[in-house]
């Protein structure tokens, strides 16, 4: 299963008024090897331009200012001076970041708008590793007089993650008291937009299970034009709304760029911009309720027209997702508990829009209101449900081969970890315990040399802690 960008969520779920919710174990982004930075760095060297002469070139060609050039030049070289001093994990992480900025130059993707989020990743990286203590994985922090959200990815530095940041936007607007954290918050992160797709996007700056930088995602791009759209109807500023509207390209654009993937149906939006093939339903259906929040304030029929052509195909693909006892992730495994709550919550809050109240008002040119439909209710209540319905387990095997590394064959009906315990008489001979998702899946059993008949004991935990135990007999026979 991919690694799952929504680790981010560890603060983030205040994105649409959702409790908060911890998924430490989510994120498996492996540490890069010693020298393993450095390598790619000079990889990416020979293949273009170099940081330095990719810079040159936008001063000379007037793409930037001379006081953009310097800045940017010198955190380069400050970053490359640091580096030479450091050791151990603080030279990995900083290698990390500096190999980032050195690929994105010899690639052709150090444009204009990409200069103020790169370089504010290589300084803020310097400062930290040559000052600060060394963090906890998946750690996040900010920075002495901003608000933006920072993780610690290990192997990749410090980067901004901007789910979480778009999350403790919406928490200030939501809290209705902390306008001023808000503004603030907005004002820091739309100049560090990239253009992209045809509008702009807030892009991750690193390596990220497979795909490169920069890449961005339908999940927290969803999630920014939710909190812009949401400031601009308190405080009436355009520039929120101008972003907000903006932010619609990567919609309407296709992968690589953009998140579009044209289906049968209508549309759907990818998580990851790199991986238009994943289908993760909890981000899909979070960028739905962004936009059907940017089109409820804004009476945009661009915002309807894409809601209405992923709410086309949420409907058509949903019920896949609930397997009748739990939800999967995306299309080929069952979610653990974070993103089966998670997608829950999701479900809840489009439910609310779609089917609650009265509806949007008609828009111009479509003279249809954005269409309700109660399939987004009933699987959260399904959800809902599943966290407190025990597993359903059933032992199926009946005979087993003596002296073998026999696999004891089960039906489960949603993922748990599972307790095997074997016993001949009063007498335990053999345990074992495992997570495994639902179907038929089998625990190993070393059967003994001897045959005999053993009475097996099943006891299934699912993620939630819900417990059954069945018990049967298994006949291991001698040749």
């Amino acid at each position: 299963m991919r690694a799952k960008l929504l680790a981010a969520l560890a603060v983030a779920l205040s994105v649409c008024g959702c409790s908060a919710l911890s998924a430490p174990q989510a994120l498996a982004v492996g540490a890069l090897g010693p020298g393993h930075s450095h390598t790619r760095a000079l990889a990416a060297a020979s293949r273009g331009p170099s940081v330095s002469g990719a810079l040159k070139a936008l001063r000379q060609s007037g793409a930037i200012e001379e006081a953009t050039y310097t800045q940017d030049y010198s955190t380069y070289v400050a970053a490359k001076a640091a580096l030479a001093k450091l050791s151990g994990t603080r030279r990995q992480e900083l290698a990390a970041v500096l190999a980032n900025v050195q690929a994105l130059a010899a690639a052709g993707e150090l444009v204009p708008t990409r200069l103020a989020t790169v370089f504010m990743t290589l300084e803020h990286n310097r400062q930290w590793w040559t000052t600060e203590p060394l963090p906890a994985a998946d750690a996040r922090t900010s920075f002495p007089g901003s608000r933006i959200v920072w993780e610690y990815y290990p192997g990749q530095g410090l980067q901004i993650q901007w789910l979480a940041t778009f999350g403790e936007a919406n928490g200030y607007y939501l809290s209705g008291h902390e306008n001023s954290n808000l503004r603030q918050l907005l004002n820091e992160v739309i100049p560090l937009a990239t253009e992209r797709a045809g509008g702009i996007a807030w892009e991750y700056m690193f390596d990220f299970d497979g795909g490169k930088p920069p890449w961005t995602s339908g999940l927290s791009q969803g999630t920014a034009i939710q909190v812009l759209t949401r400031a601009w109807s308190r405080f009436k500023e355009p520039a929120y709304l101008t972003a907000a509207q903006r932010a619609l390209g990567i919609f309407e654009q296709p992968p690589p760029q953009g998140v579009r993937v044209v289906t049968p149906v209508g549309a759907l939006y990818a998580q990851y911009s790199y991986a238009p093939t994943d289908r993760i339903l909890n981000g899909f259906i979070q960028s739905l309720v962004g936009l059907y929040d940017y089109t409820q304030l804004t009476k945009d029929p661009l915002g309807e027209s894409l809601f209405e052509a992923g709410d086309a195909e949420a409907r058509a693909i949903v019920s896949y997702y609930n397997t009748g006892a739990w939800s999967r992730y995306d299309q080929f495994g069952e979610s653990d508990l974070s993103y089966h709550e998670l997608l829950t919550e999701f479900l809840q809050h489009l439910c609310e829009r779609t089917n609650k109240g009265p509806p949007i008002p008609p828009i111009a040119q479509t003279n249809v209101p954005i269409a309700g439909d109660d399939l987004y209710c009933t699987t959260a209540t399904a959800f809902t449900v599943d966290l407190e319905t025990p597993p359903v387990i059933a032992l199926l095997s009946k005979t087993l081969s003596a002296h073998a590394r026999a696999g004891v064959q089960l039906s489960l009906s949603k993922v748990a970890t599972v307790s095997l315990t074997v016993r001949h008489g009063s007498s335990m001979v053999w345990s074992n315990r495992a997570l495994v998702e639902a179907g038929k899946p089998k625990l190993l059993w070393i059967t003994p040399s001897k045959g005999g008949t053993f009475t097996v004991t099943l006891t299934a935990t699912d993620l939630a802690g819900n417990a059954t135990t069945t018990t049967g007999t298994v006949v291991v026979k001698s040749h």
